[in-house]
Order: structure tokens, then sequence, then C-alpha cells
């Protein structure tokens, strides 16, 4: 069942070509910022694969690929890729990628299974990027300094977004917030993981979370 709803108080400033106008603004502008950023060089991502490459990715294990034959290729099956998290590792080696070098690319995938909202959809598109870095860089100061470009690129869209569309609401840049799972808890013990995120991002907009999927002390 479809949980998106769109809420009483939302009001459209755009019509559709410009909703669709500004969309292709954010891709061009927050791609070319985060290939800056990260040291990144675009590559082509697959739609699909065949099963037995091993490439596809099963998300929590109970999402069904959807899979067709190719009767060019002998009727081969194939399938939609649900992400590309195991391909980008194969394709930073296949490009002959060095340390401190990466990709992005723009995923297209179907996720047939998926519970729809406001942010899920079966159709997903979205960026994906890898980036290959050495074993002692697998550090928190090292990911704090990631998501700090990360959000850069993001700021920096939103400015040139509002240079063509005035009338969008701006966002001002701030300094990300990091905390772990466990502070955030012990901040909010009394409400479920996804009201204490609501709440704690009331007042910190730009947070990244740390230590999902840990063990809490509850």
């Amino acid at each position: 069942m479809s949980e998106t709803y769109i809420p009483p108080y939302y009001t459209n400033l755009m019509n559709l070509y410009e909703t669709q106008d500004a969309i292709e603004i954010i891709k061009e502008t927050f791609a070319a910022k985060l290939r800056r950023n990260l040291n990144l060089k675009r590559v082509s991502a697959p739609l699909f694969v065949i099963p037995t490459s091993g490439l596809n990715d099963d998300l929590s294990g109970i999402e069904r690929p959807v899979r067709f034959e190719v009767p060019a290729c002998g009727n081969q099956v194939v399938e939609v890729v649900h992400s590309l998290a195991k391909w980008k590792r194969l394709a930073l080696y296949r490009y002959g990628f060095s340390v401190g070098e990466g990709l992005y690319t723009d995923m297209n995938a179907i996720r047939r299974d998926e519970a729809l909202d406001n942010l899920h959809s079966i159709y997903v598109d979205q960026w994906d990027w890898e980036l290959i870095i050495k074993p002692e860089q697998r550090t928190l100061e090292y990911l704090r300094e990631v998501v700090v470009k990360i959000c850069d690129a993001i700021f920096a869209t939103s400015v040139r977004l509002r240079e063509t569309y005035p009338e969008l609401p701006s966002y001002e840049h701030q300094e990300v917030c990091f905390l772990t799972a466990q502070e955030l808890e012990n901040a909010f013990p009394d409400s479920s993981p996804k009201e204490r995120e609501y709440l704690w991002a009331k007042e910190h907009p730009v947070t990244f979370l740390i230590g999902i999927g840990e063990a809490l002390a509850s």
C-alpha cells in the first residue's frame, strides 16, 4: 500500500516545466561539484546484469528483481539492478582507478517490492559513487572530511538553483553536526529511532548520524 501524500499546506511554486528545468539544474550542478570535491570521474552504469554475474545487490534478501529474456542473446535471462554496491567496486578495477580517485554515476533501477511513500518509488533515479582510499584512511576523521565535501556540493547546488528560481526557499551554509546513534538515543531515550531523527533534525538540520545498525545500550 502506498503511503504517498501531499501535505495540506503544500504550495507549488513552479509550473511543471519549471520543475523539470530545476531538476536538470540540480543534477548538472551537484554532479559537477561532487566530481571536483571528491576527484571522481563519470562512468555509465548498467541497467541490467546477468544473474550469475553476482553483481546485483540483493538488498535485504527478499526483494525480487525484475527479470526478462533477451532473444538476441539466445534468450539469456537478465535482471534489472537493485543497486550498484558490487558493480562499483568491479568498475573501479576495470577502469584502472588509483588511490584517491573514484567514479560517480547516475543510477537508474526498478525495485518492484519497494514500500512507496514520499521518498521511495519503484523507479530509482539516484547518484552513486565510490572512491578508492588507503586502509589507514578508514577513520572517522576521514569520513567527516568526505561528508563535509558532499554537503558543500549540496549547498553550492542550492545557491545555483536560486539564481534561476529566486522564489524557492534559501538554505544557508551550515556546519555539519556529527553524532552517533547512541548519542541520539541518549538524547531521546523514550522515542523511536525515526522520532529521534526527526526531533534532532528540527534543531540541527544538517546532521550526519554515525553507527546506524550497531547495538545500542537499550
